[in-house]
């Protein structure tokens, strides 16, 4: 499935990001990037544009506000994939 596949190439950026008290296995889809994840401002950005690189897509500030949850990203993925073809 397709988003099984998104979320296996988020959670592996992502997990490049995470502080060392956090593991890999506490990303999870209601995941919140800041207050659960415990990942900074600097390195969300990172992530954005690691995500914009490995999706082929475009997020403009908006978006990122709206990216709090692992599951506002996914969100976000698709829909700029969808309205990319």
């Amino acid at each position: 499935m397709v988003d099984d596949q998104h979320f296996a190439q988020l959670k592996d950026i992502v997990k490049l990001y995470l502080p060392e008290d956090v593991s890999v296995g506490a990303i999870v889809e209601d995941s919140n990037f800041v207050k659960e994840l415990n990942i900074n401002s600097a390195n969300l950005v990172d992530i954005v544009l690691d995500v914009e690189d490995a999706f082929g897509i475009r997020l403009e500030n908006e978006d990122m506000d709206k990216m709090q949850t692992v599951r506002d990203a996914l969100n976000i993925i698709a829909q700029k994939l969808q309205d990319k073809n």
